[in-house]
């Protein structure tokens, strides 16, 4: 089958769908990604992992937040429309919002029905951030036509299903479909980041930024005296002492009188994340909402029991009492003690670390994940686009 996946985000969000790409290219199928050119060097074409990923322009050849592409989403589409009668798909997998909004219309027209996952929802960030964004309303209108729009909507995860049909998206035209992990690299067994520290270790990540939500688990760390905390993402770690998080994160640490056992350790390579989730003895995630949670699921993988507030992809991803422990989100405190009791019984943890590294193989497996992706793409193969 011909696959076309496009996304117009960011580089460390388009690594996520290259890999999706090249998973679907050793299952067999010839696909092609679609992104756009953020630096001014970026090749016009280039193949790995047998796919063939094309660079597009929508504004300027420089990276730019997601809020600054909305204006260019016309020009990449003309570019989409340009490049699919060259090559023409079968199907058409769009990643992100407004990636979407420069697919379908430009998809439909040749035929071409199009799949759309959206990873994360303004009406969602809205409500769990507490605050409302530049472009917000503007968003959640425009993901609300294009979920009536394209011909399959993926959610990955229940909470995600039931936020989609809220926002009045058909019951009967969406399918849930986690995200997958690669449980080569994400194992259980392998090399361990070393610290030279006593403590029991609680890990955090952040993708792109140190995000909210750090600020609860550093407070939470005065009810597991015995833990050290360590974070990791946001800049590279050189630029760290610059960082506006980072400093922020360091004197809240100071404040709580837990600055000892607060590390941040800045960017992780995505080669080394499997050493440092194998260090840990529990992951944590005080995330006020994740749309899926990759991290938590990559953390399983590598034998690590998770404690997570309830939100999100996360209450699908973890099993309370199974693989990890759910709190109440926001409960600091409930927190606190849920970690300090976790890490204090190795009878618990190592059973909840043995389930999570099971489950992630069993449901998580970008294998099983494809199977479930090629029977939606099956499904639309059909479709008038």
């Amino acid at each position: 089958m011909r696959i076309g996946l496009v996304t117009m985000q960011a580089a460390e969000q388009r690594r996520y769908v290259v890999e999706v790409a090249e998973v679907l290219a050793r299952a067999g199928h010839d696909v092609h990604v679609y992104t756009r050119r953020d630096e001014p060097t970026a090749p016009p074409a280039a193949t790995a992992g047998g796919v063939v990923v094309e660079y597009g322009p929508a504004g300027p050849p420089e990276p730019a937040d997601d809020e600054a592409l909305p204006p260019h989403v016309d020009e990449f589409a003309t570019w989409l429309g340009q490049q699919w009668r060259d090559w023409r798909p079968d199907v058409v997998h769009a990643h992100f919002w407004l990636s979407g909004l420069a697919a379908v219309d430009t998809a439909h027209a040749l035929g071409i029905p199009v799949v759309q996952t959206y990873h994360s929802l303004g009406s969602v960030r809205r409500r769990w951030y507490g605050r409302a964004e530049p472009g917000t309303r503007e968003r959640v209108r425009q993901e609300r036509a294009l979920g009536r729009s394209v011909d399959r909507v993926i959610a990955q995860c229940q909470a995600e299903l039931s936020e989609l049909i809220r926002l009045g998206v058909p019951r009967d035209t969406i399918s849930v479909v986690p995200s997958g992990v690669d449980t080569e690299l994400f194992t259980p067994h392998g090399d361990r980041a070393q610290d030279g520290t006593d403590h029991r270790r609680i890990l955090a990540i952040g993708r792109r930024s140190l995000p909210n939500g750090f600020d609860e688990m550093i407070s939470a760390l005065r009810w597991a005296p015995e833990a050290e905390l360590v974070i990791a993402g946001g800049p590279p770690a050189d630029r760290l002492a610059d960082d506006p998080g980072a400093q922020r994160m360091r004197r809240l640490a100071e404040d709580t009188g837990v600055a000892d056992r607060v590390r941040l350790v800045g960017a992780v390579p995505g080669g080394e994340l499997p050493t440092w989730y194998r260090s840990a003895h529990v992951y944590a995630s005080t995330a006020a909402y994740e749309s899926f949670g990759m991290p938590a699921v990559e953390a399983m993988a590598c034998g690590a029991p998770v404690v997570a507030y309830a939100v999100g992809g996360l209450v699908d991803s973890v099993v309370h009492r199974v693989t990890g422990l759910l709190v109440r989100p926001h409960d600091v405190r409930g927190f606190g003690t849920t970690l300090r009791r976790l890490l204090n019984s190795d009878v618990d943890r190592l059973a909840y670390a043995d389930a999570a590294a099971d489950r992630a193989q069993v449901r998580y497996d970008w294998h099983r994940v494809i199977v479930d992706l090629e029977r939606v793409y099956a499904m639309m193969r059909g479709a008038p686009g």
